[in-house]
């Protein structure tokens, strides 16, 4: 039986989104998608990007998967989900930015640097997990503080991102011709603080400044623990 909660959100929607933002839809089903950003985000059910950046229909191109990894360029291998929606976002979109946005408690980063039980039985998730072990050489020994050690570790597993982005060469000429910028972002699942990279010193801070007096206690705090 198809989930209960599922129809009933549907109802919700066509009752009012897509009431609402009917004329939208139609565009979008005649002239098709034309996004201007690409996100690559986790698939973790508590950060959806088009919930973060209150994003209407069309807007945002996203995939997600596994603490937000993107692999290397390899043309060696049978299925490539994460490379190929980067392909086409930049090839036939032709986006012109591409956001890496990663996460604070993240499962898959958590597994990784406890080095305990996989995060699953299966047998995709542990070599899945491995595109992470450049990040943790990066940041080095974990040391005897595991909350801020995975704090480091999930945000150097954004720049390890960033950095396999620049491997693909459509990406990489792109980007050292201007017409592709790549980014670099934290979102604070409790605080609802969200931080972005800068590209020049690698250094993350506040999206914004002007914070909605509710979170504004969380500003002073790079990131949550």
């Amino acid at each position: 039986m198809f989930p209960t909660r599922l129809t009933e959100g549907y109802r919700a929607f066509l009752a009012e989104r897509f009431a609402r933002e009917k004329g939208r839809y139609e565009v979008l089903a005649e002239q098709g998608q034309s996004p201007e950003i690409m996100v690559i985000g986790c698939c973790d059910s508590r950060v959806s990007p088009e919930v973060i950046f209150d994003a209407s229909p069309g807007e945002l191109f996203v995939v997600r998967n596994v603490a937000n990894l993107v692999p290397p360029y390899e043309t060696g291998g049978d299925y490539h989900g994460t490379s190929a929606a980067l392909e086409f976002a930049v090839q036939a979109l032709r986006v012109k930015h591409i956001v890496v946005l990663g996460h604070a408690r993240c499962g898959g980063i958590r597994a990784f640097a406890d080095d305990t039980a996989p995060l699953s039985p299966g047998d995709f998730i542990g070599r899945w997990m491995n595109l992470i072990a450049p990040a943790a050489e990066r940041i080095g020994p974990r040391g005897t503080d595991f909350v801020e050690y995975q704090r480091r570790l999930e945000l150097a597993a954004i720049e390890n991102s960033i950095r396999n982005l620049m491997t693909f060469p459509c990406v990489r000429i792109l980007a050292e011709r201007g017409k592709l910028q790549l980014h670099g972002a934290y979102f604070g699942v409790a605080t609802g603080v969200l931080m972005v990279r800068n590209s020049e010193t690698g250094e993350f801070s506040p999206a914004v400044e002007d914070m909605p007096e509710h979170i504004s206690q969380f500003r002073a705090r790079a990131v949550e623990p």
